[in-house]
């Protein structure tokens, strides 16, 4: 059964971080957003069970994980492994304190999304015209468009609404994309009633000075306090670019357990940052996640056991052989 699958009576992994001077309290925080049970899992070419989703949704939400994106509402056609949302959002157990976001890319989803008891939805854009025709077939001027609709009717709910954009420092389709172009689809996205924008590094190709350039370009025109980082590690940058979206002031970063995901639109992306070493470098540089390192090293090693591959995460590897398990 799932429930036994992740025991608490397993020895604890003794961690390694580096602790600070400055009492927790008194260190800067740092949310992490995980997106593993839905930009995690949503490639995974085999079918994962509804109650392997839920009890991965339930382990993460218990490591101390405020916010954990849950599922999709998008059509089963071209997300089938997202075709359980409504199960999926019945099922979970939830925490009080902790955000439960789905996607809802369109009013039929949202509506789903609703009728689920969703609090808060995402909608995702391109700062990349090719990227945007292939992701969903239409232009950048024309998503925007489409998504007015969705978060008018999202407000009107009183359901919380995040920004995506993706190709902020590359596209797999034209390469280099300007900074100047990411920053226009997030304030169109802040216009729009996003309260959050993700800059996402979709295929995974920048560098922390390029990163640092884009950033410094959209926080001309979205506030820097509604800015987060969501980095791919295609190119072993992404702890690198993370870093340096700190020093740039974000403070929301997005990672996914044992580094699960990528992307069916850009060849070659590899995962997302895993969440085990983001929590890592975190703690060991001054600023607190609240978030149990050694409880999630085991969550990431369980859901990795279930996807039959090793996790990710050098981190929850490192501390999982240390600690015996």
């Amino acid at each position: 059964m799932v429930a036994r699958a992740f025991s608490a009576s397993r020895p604890a992994c003794k961690s390694t971080v580096e602790t600070t001077r400055a009492s927790p309290s008194s260190r800067p925080l740092v949310k992490i957003v995980e997106v593993g049970p839905r930009d995690g899992l949503q490639n995974e070419k085999k079918m994962v069970p509804t109650e392997t989703k839920v009890a991965l949704i339930n382990m993460l939400a218990d490591v101390g994980l405020m916010t954990v994106e849950a599922t999709s509402f998008v059509s089963p056609k071209w997300v089938p492994q997202m075709s359980d949302a409504k199960q999926v959002m019945a099922q979970i157990a939830r925490r009080p304190g902790v955000s439960y976001p789905v996607l809802a890319p369109n009013l039929k989803g949202l509506e789903a999304a609703i009728v689920a008891g969703a609090e808060e939805v995402a909608i995702f854009g391109a700062a990349s015209e090719s990227f945007s025709q292939k992701n969903i077939n239409c232009s950048i001027a024309e998503s925007i468009q489409r998504f007015e609709a969705v978060t008018d009717a999202a407000k009107s709910a009183g359901l919380r609404i995040r920004g995506y954009v993706s190709c902020v420092a590359g596209c797999p389709y034209e390469g280099r994309v300007a900074p100047e172009a990411v920053a226009a689809v997030a304030k169109a996205l802040l216009d729009m009633g996003c309260y959050e924008i993700s800059l996402g590094d979709t295929i995974g190709v920048g560098r922390p000075r390029e990163i640092r350039s884009m950033i410094d370009a959209v926080a001309r025109v979205v506030p820097v306090e509604q800015l987060a980082i969501h980095c791919h590690d295609t190119y072993g940058q992404a702890l690198a670019n993370i870093y340096a979206s700190l020093e740039a002031g974000i403070r929301v970063v997005d990672s996914s357990v044992a580094g699960l995901g990528g992307c069916p639109y850009a060849k070659g992306a590899t995962g997302n940052v895993a969440t085990e070493d983001v929590v890592y470098m975190l703690e060991g540089n001054g600023f607190r996640t609240g978030v149990d390192l050694d409880k999630l090293a085991r969550v990431g090693e369980w859901i990795s056991g279930e996807l039959g591959r090793p996790t990710g995460s050098r981190v929850a590897r490192a501390l999982l052989a240390k600690g015996g398990a």
